[in-house]
């Protein structure tokens, strides 16, 4: 009769743990994005059938079409400041305003704004509703074409101080916050109204829309004119990153009313609900999800009916970061900003008073947002400790290695796949290729540098107390030497 060893070393039962930990959160992960995705793309394909019978034109002719002030805070954008102006000036819809927020730029940015805009000084009434840095002077257009912007300059107070500033400046009902780097669609702002006119049984606080990289795209006053695919290999890494995140993600917690976060590029807001509930937080680093959880929670402490709506058209397109330095400090800021918020609320998590913010979308940025790259990270150290010492399973090992790499870029492709028989935004094969390259290469080359700066983004905010917002260079749309740059310097000297 043969005898089996039933005795179980410490390591053993620690090695054990640690498998059965591994897989379980790795199938959870995969299993979230799965479901995710086709949520997203069921939803998608149902909003563009109704979308097809969607006359715009009457918005757009309709009186009774909602007020909006776009506010966009500028600091240091000197290269596409002009272009930026221009995108928003050209939005299509019938009761809007622009308000540029100079937040103390040391270049000029300023300058730019008053020569391109014949701008002058006015006596200008400001409703102090929040609390902000102060005012310097604002600034109206001598064009009448001009007349619905305003530029207001003021100390440099962050983000959120701006924002704030801008709420105090606007006279609408709703404000439309953008980041100044974006070129945002002709028709974008007539999307993202059409929720708060449709909806009847319950109020929509907030709408947010789907973002697509503009590097290497073609932009002419204001307007993208041609959709290209990034150069760089970075800037094609986060295309399919942003892909997955709107397309795939955000389109599906819109659809459940699950969104904690509204992109800081693009997100319409009820203006009277930000100011009751203190407006933006200028002591936080990720204002914009920050405000989407405070408003969420105000409302249900305040027993509104409410909801906040996604619209899956790509509506707005924003510069990334082309040098790993600058997508650091973006990543770090990402994860203090996401630590920072989720403190700050902890009172969501798992409350049922709460309903599916409290007990779905809450524990999932904890687990799955929050906490994900540390549990990899620990996961890679212990993976790497078991290997020295000897009592890593190898075939396991491979098995979760090919498992998670060919789900990475299945699921990479999947969300291609998608865009083109939805919004089809990349129309030639090779732009398909780069990114199927892209895709390929993503989990071994980029993946590992975001969990990299995530923990980076942990310990600064545990550790050292890191508030600053960290600084990002741009070089704007149209970038001095490139082709476009050029056919429009041979332009102007022949006009």
């Amino acid at each position: 009769m043969n005898e089996f060893d039933t005795q179980f070393s410490f390591v053993d039962i620690i090695v054990y743990v640690f498998y059965i930990l591994v897989y379980t959160y790795t199938i959870a992960v995969m299993g979230s994005y799965l479901f995710l995705g086709i949520l997203s793309s069921i939803f998608a394909r149902k909003y563009l059938r109704k979308n097809t019978f969607t006359d715009y034109l009457k918005i757009l002719q309709s009186p009774e079409a909602p007020s909006v002030s776009i506010l966009a805070p500028a600091y240091n954008e000197e290269h596409s400041i002009i272009e930026n102006a221009r995108s928003l000036l050209s939005v299509r819809y019938p009761n809007y305003e622009v308000i540029i927020i100079n937040d103390g730029s040391r270049d000029r940015t300023l300058v730019k704004l008053i020569e391109e805009y014949e701008m002058e000084k006015v006596n200008f009434a400001i409703h102090t509703q929040l609390k902000t840095s102060k005012v310097k002077a604002v600034y109206k257009s001598k064009n009448p074409a001009h007349q619905n912007l305003i530029v207001v300059d003021k100390e440099n107070g962050g983000k959120s101080d701006a924002l704030n500033v801008g709420i105090n400046v606007s006279s609408k009902d709703y404000t439309l916050n953008i980041d100044v780097d974006c070129i945002m669609e002709e028709d974008c702002l007539l999307k993202l109204m059409k929720p708060f006119l449709e909806e009847t049984d319950v109020e929509v606080i907030a709408t947010g829309g789907v973002v697509r990289i503009a590097n290497n795209c073609k932009v002419e006053r204001g307007r993208i004119t041609e959709v290209n695919v990034p150069n760089t290999l970075i800037a094609r890494f986060q295309t399919l990153e942003y892909l997955r995140a709107f397309l795939l993600g955000r389109v599906a917690w819109g659809s459940m009313d699950g969104l904690l976060l509204i992109s800081g590029a693009i997100g319409v807001f009820q203006k009277k609900l930000v100011i009751d509930a203190g407006g933006y937080d200028v002591h936080t680093i990720g204002e914009d999800m920050e405000l989407v959880v405070r408003i969420r929670r105000y409302a249900r402490t305040h027993h509104l009916k409410y909801k906040v709506a996604f619209v899956p058209d790509p509506l707005c397109w924003t510069e990334v970061p082309e040098s790993w330095g600058n997508l650091r400090k973006q990543r770090n800021r990402w994860a203090r900003g996401t630590i920072e918020t989720l403190l700050n609320h902890k009172v969501l998590f798992l409350n049922p008073f709460f309903g599916k913010i409290g007990l779905i979308a809450y524990p999932y940025w904890v687990f799955f947002e929050w906490l994900a790259p540390i549990i990899e990270f620990i996961g890679i150290i212990l993976l790497i400790v078991f290997s020295l010492i000897g009592v890593i399973n190898a075939p396991f090992l491979y098995l979760m290695i090919f498992i998670i790499y060919g789900f990475t870029v299945s699921f990479t492709v999947g969300t291609i796949y998608i865009e083109e028989v939805t919004y089809f935004q990349y129309k030639k094969r090779r732009q398909l290729l780069s990114l199927m390259v892209a895709g390929i290469l993503e989990p071994i080359l980029y993946h590992p540098y975001t969990v990299f700066c995530a923990i980076g983004g942990n310990w600064d905010y545990f550790f050292e107390g890191k508030k600053s917002w960290g600084g990002m260079k741009r070089v704007g749309f149209n970038r001095p030497g490139s082709k476009q740059a050029r056919d429009e310097k041979r332009a102007m000297k022949s006009v």
